[in-house]
C-alpha cells in the first residue's frame, strides 16, 4: 500500500476501504465529517504514542494534517520524535477511532454495539457500581490504568468509592527493576548512558523498544565517545546488531552472567573497595554467596564461554566508575525476576558508579536540589489534596502473601483480579473499571482473562478504539488522544529539574473527552463529586505553580522547561561547577564532592546486598543468589518476546500508519531447527503448547538460537472492532503460562513451544 498524504488524511488505513467495520458504531466515521481545527501556530505538548512521552511540538497545516515534532528545548530528546511519534496525527483522525459513547447490546466480546449520549453512559455505571457497593462493598471493584499521564484520575476516583483495588501494568512490564530498586537502593535509579565508556545490556533494546532520550544517550555513547558496547540476547536483535560484541545467552539464564561478573569483580580484586566499604551493607554474605558462582560454572548454564565473561568483566572494571550494567527493562524475563535485577543492580554497586558519570543515579527533583543549592533554583509542584476522603479498611486483593510487599505501592500485582474472580482469591471480585490499559495482550493466558470477563458483573472500558480487552466491556468510554487534551505539568527530571505540559493542539473530535474529565464527572453521578473540586484542569495547573501565572506561561510557551546545572554527588566536576553556580549552595566534602550526602532509604541506610527487609518477606531471598529455574518441557523451543521500532506493545496495530509499516510478527526460527521441521521462510506454522495454540508464519534466520523462537508482541488480536490487527500474525499472550515471579509480582514472558509446518 503506497504511503501519502491523501492516506493520511481519509485516515482508513491500509486495506480498510472494504472492511465491514468501517461503519463501527460510535466510530469516526459513523460521526461523519468532521472539519479539523486547531493552531496553525505550534503548540509545546507531550506525545503519547508510547510510555516515553516525548516533548513534542504540533501544528495544524492547512486544516488538514497535523505536524508533530521533536520540542527543541528537550535536548536530551534530541528534539525529534520516533516513527510512532510521527503517526500521531493518523490516529487522531482515524475513521475506526471511537469518538461516541457505547453500550454493549449482544454477549460480551460479540462486537455489538449501540450509541448512547454520555449521561446515559454515566447512570448505566453509576447503577452498576453503588449497586455492587451496596450489595458487597466497594472492594470488589478493581480499577486499573496504565501507568502514567492522567492515571492518577482514575485511581483517585476509586479511593473515593471505597476500594483499595488499583492497578497499574507494572506487574507486565517494568515492575521487577523497580521493586528490586526499592530493595537495594530505597527507590528508583537512572542510567546515565550517554556519558558511558563501557556497557553490559542484557536485552534492553533501546534502538527497538525506543525511549528517544535514553536511545540517544545510548547512541551518542556509542558514535561520539566511542563506548564498547556488549550484548547478552538469545537473539540478534537491533542493539545486538549495533554492540562491538553480541553472546546468543540462553534464554533465562542471564542472573547467572550477572552473577559470575560480580563473582570475578570480587574474587580478583576488581571492585570498589572504598566505595563498598561506605555504602554498602551485607557486602560480605553476597561475596560468601557468589563465591561459587564462577564463569565456568556460569558457562554451563548460559552458553556464554568463560574466558569471555572474564575478559568483559576485566574490561569493564577498567571503565569504572564510568561504565555500567543496564539494569534492563524488558530481558528475557523468568520466575527469578527479583535475583536477575538485584544481580544486574550489584554489578553497578561493585565498580562504585552511583552518582558518577555514565553510572547510575538518583533523579535531582526540585525540593531536594534547592536545598543543595541553598536557594529556591526550581518552582516546586503543589500536589492537591482533598479532605474527607473516605476510610478504606478492606485490603487490596494481591495482598495475600507478604513476600510481595513492596509491589502494594508500586502499581500492585495486576494479574491478581484474574485469582479474585474466579477463584474468590482472598475474595470475589464483582467488577472492573479499566483505563488505556490491554489485559487480553499484556497480561499472560489470554482464555483465562476471558473467562474472568465473562465472570465479572459489570465491566468499564475507558480507551481511543475498542480493544481486546474493551470488547468485552458493558459501557465504553471514548477518550480524546493526546492532541486533543490538556493535562497537568509533569516532572521530568533528571540530573536537575525539569517540568513539562500537555496541551491541547487541535479541538476534539467527536464527542470524546479526556479521561480526567471523564472521572470527575462520573465521581459526580456515583455521589462523590465533592472528592473532585476542580473546575477544570487549568485550575489544577494553577494549583500546582501555586498561582505563579508567569511560570505557568512559561511552561505552556517552552513546552520543557529545566533549571539549574546537572549534578551528580560523586562527580568532583559537577559539583564545582554547581557550586560556582550558587553561592549558598551547601559545603562540599574533603575531595571536593557531595559523597557524605550520599544516603539510601533502606533500613540499614545504605545500599542492601543483603537484606534483613527482604528475609523477613520472602524467606531465604535476603541474599541475592541463583536459583535454577524450568521455562519449557524437553521436547519443546523457547519462545521469547520482544518489542517494535514501530509499535507500542499491542497499543498501535490499529493505527493506519503503522499498520501500514507493520501489520504482522513473524516467528524467528533457526536454520537448523526450520531444516529439522522443514519449514522455509513464509511457510505457515502453528505454534503451541498446553496453554494456547496460534498460527502464523515463519522467518528463517540465524539470528536466533537454534533452541529458541522469537516474536514481536502486541499483534493477533481476536476482536473485530479492531479491523486492520484482528488476526493479522501471533498472538504471544495466548501461548504465555498464568505464572506469577515470586517476590515482584511478575508475568512469566518466557515459556515453551512446539512448531509445526501446516
Amino acid at each position: 500500500m503506497k504511503l501519502d498524504r491523501r492516506t493520511f488524511i481519509k485516515g482508513a488505513g491500509a486495506g480498510t476501504a472494504t472492511c465491514a467495520l468501517a461503519t463501527l458504531p460510535g466510530s469516526l466515521a459513523a460521526f461523519g465529517d468532521s472539519q479539523l481545527q486547531g493552531s496553525a501556530e505550534s503548540v509545546a505538548s507531550i506525545c503519547e504514542m508510547c510510555s516515553t512521552r516525548c516533548p513534542i511540538s504540533a501544528r495544524v497545516v492547512n486544516g488538514k494534517n497535523v505536524s508533530i515534532l521533536g520540542n527543541k528545548n528537550a535536548k536530551s530528546f534530541g528534539g525529534a520524535v520516533c516513527a510512532r511519534g510521527g503517526a500521531g496525527h493518523s490516529q487522531l483522525y482515524d475513521k475506526q477511532r471511537i469518538v461516541k459513547p457505547l453500550k454493549r447490546v449482544g454477549e460480551r466480546g460479540e462486537g455489538n454495539w449501540q450509541e448512547i449520549e454520555w449521561d446515559e453512559a454515566y447512570e448505566l455505571i453509576a447503577q452498576n457500581l453503588n449497586k455492587i457497593k451496596a450489595e458487597h462493598g466497594a472492594e470488589t471493584v478493581a480499577f486499573s490504568s496504565k501507568s502514567g499521564s492522567l492515571s492518577g484520575h482514575l485511581f483517585h476516583l476509586a479511593k473515593a468509592f471505597g476500594s483499595p483495588n488499583t492497578f497499574t501494568h507494572a506487574s507486565t512490564c517494568p515492575g521487577s527493576y523497580v521493586i528490586a530498586a526499592k530493595a537495594m537502593f530505597g527507590g528508583k535509579i537512572k542510567r546515565d548512558l550517554s556519558n558511558s565508556k563501557y556497557i553490559i545490556n542484557f536485552g534492553h533494546n533501546l534502538y527497538e523498544g525506543i525511549n528517544m532520550s535514553e536511545t540517544r544517550g545510548m547512541m551518542n555513547a556509542q558514535m561520539e565517545k566511542g563506548a564498547k558496547l556488549v550484548v547478552f540476547e538469545p537473539r540478534f536483535s537491533i542493539v545486538a546488531d549495533k554492540a562491538d560484541e553480541w553472546y546468543a545467552i540462553k534464554p533465562g539464564t542471564d542472573v547467572a552472567v550477572a552473577l559470575a561478573i560480580c563473582h570475578v569483580l570480587i574474587e580478583d580484586g576488581l571492585y570498589d573497595k572504598a566505595f563498598v566499604a561506605q555504602y554498602v551493607s551485607g557486602f560480605d554474605e553476597f561475596a560468601k554467596e557468589v563465591k561459587a558462582y564462577t564463569p565456568e560454572w556460569a558457562e554451563s548454564i548460559s552458553d556464554v564461554p568463560a574466558e569471555d565473561i572474564r575478559r568483559i568483566t576485566h574490561e569493564y572494571a577498567a571503565a569504572a566508575p564510568h561504565a555500567m550494567v543496564d539494569f534492563g527493562h524488558r530481558s528475557s524475563f523468568t520466575p527469578e525476576e527479583f535475583e536477575m535485577r538485584r544481580a544486574l543492580y550489584a554489578a553497578n554497586v561493585l565498580i562504585g558508579n552511583i552518582e558518577r558519570k555514565g553510572g547510575l543515579y538518583f533523579g535531582k527533583k526540585a525540593a531536594s536540589y534547592n536545598k543543595f543549592a541553598g536557594e529556591a533554583v526550581a518552582p516546586t509542584l503543589a500536589k492537591p489534596g482533598v479532605d474527607g476522603m473516605p476510610k478504606i479498611d478492606a485490603k487490596r486483593i494481591d495482598m495475600v502473601d507478604e513476600q510481595y510487599a513492596l509491589t502494594w505501592s508500586s502499581g500492585g500485582i495486576y494479574q491478581t483480579i484474574l485469582d479474585a474472580t474466579l477463584e474468590a482469591t482472598p475474595y470475589q471480585l464483582r467488577a472492573w473499571v479499566m483505563s488505556r490499559t490491554n489485559p487480553m495482550q499484556t497480561m499472560t493466558d489470554r482464555a483465562r482473562i476471558v473467562k474472568t470477563m465473562q465472570k465479572l458483573d459489570f465491566i468499564v472500558a475507558c480507551d481511543i478504539y475498542i480493544s481486546e480487552s474493551a470488547a468485552y466491556a458493558d459501557v465504553f468510554l471514548p477518550e480524546s488522544t493526546y492532541l486533543e487534551r490538556d493535562e497537568e505539568i509533569a516532572d521530568n527530571s533528571g540530573n536537575h529539574p525539569a517540568y513539562y505540559v500537555r496541551q491541547r493542539v487541535v479541538e476534539t473530535i467527536g464527542d470524546t473527552k479526556p479521561s480526567w474529565l471523564i472521572w470527575k464527572e462520573l465521581a459526580d453521578r456515583l455521589g462523590q463529586g465533592q472528592f473532585f473540586p476542580w473546575e477544570n484542569m487549568e485550575t489544577l495547573q494553577l494549583f500546582q505553580v501555586q498561582r505563579d501565572f508567569d511560570l505557568l506561561r512559561k511552561i505552556k510557551d517552552d513546552g520543557y522547561v529545566s533549571f539549574g546545572k546537572p549534578l551528580m554527588l560523586r562527580e568532583r566536576g559537577m559539583v564545582r561547577d554547581f557550586v560556582n553556580t550558587y553561592p549558598n549552595a551547601k559545603a562540599v566534602d574533603e575531595d571536593g564532592t557531595y559523597a557524605s550526602q550520599l544516603s539510601f532509604k533502606t533500613p540499614t541506610g545504605k545500599i542492601e546486598l543483603s537484606s534483613a527487609k527482604v528475609e523477613k518477606m520472602a524467606a531465604g531471598r535476603g541474599v541475592i543468589r541463583y536459583r535454577e529455574v524450568t521455562m519449557k518441557k524437553a521436547d519443546e523451543l523457547f519462545f521469547i518476546q520482544g518489542k517494535v521500532a514501530v509499535h507500542t506493545n499491542a497499543g498501535t496495530q490499529n493505527v493506519p500508519m503503522l499498520a501500514n509499516l507493520m501489520s504482522d510478527n513473524a516467528v524467528w526460527i533457526h536454520p537448523i531447527t526450520a531444516g529439522l521441521l522443514k519449514i522455509a521462510s513464509g511457510d505457515k506454522i502453528r505454534i503451541y503448547n498446553d496453554t494456547g495454540s496460534e498460527e502464523g508464519h515463519a522467518l528463517v534466520t540465524p539470528g536466533i538460537r537454534p533452541d529458541t523462537v522469537f516474536a514481536y508482541m502486541g499483534c493477533g488480536s481476536k476482536n473485530k472492532e479492531l479491523a486492520r490487527a484482528t488476526g493479522k500474525g501471533v498472538h504471544c499472550g495466548n501461548l504465555l503460562p498464568h505464572v506469577t515471579s515470586p517476590v515482584t509480582g511478575m508475568n512469566l514472558h518466557t515459556t515453551g513451544v512446539k512448531i509445526a509446518k501446516i
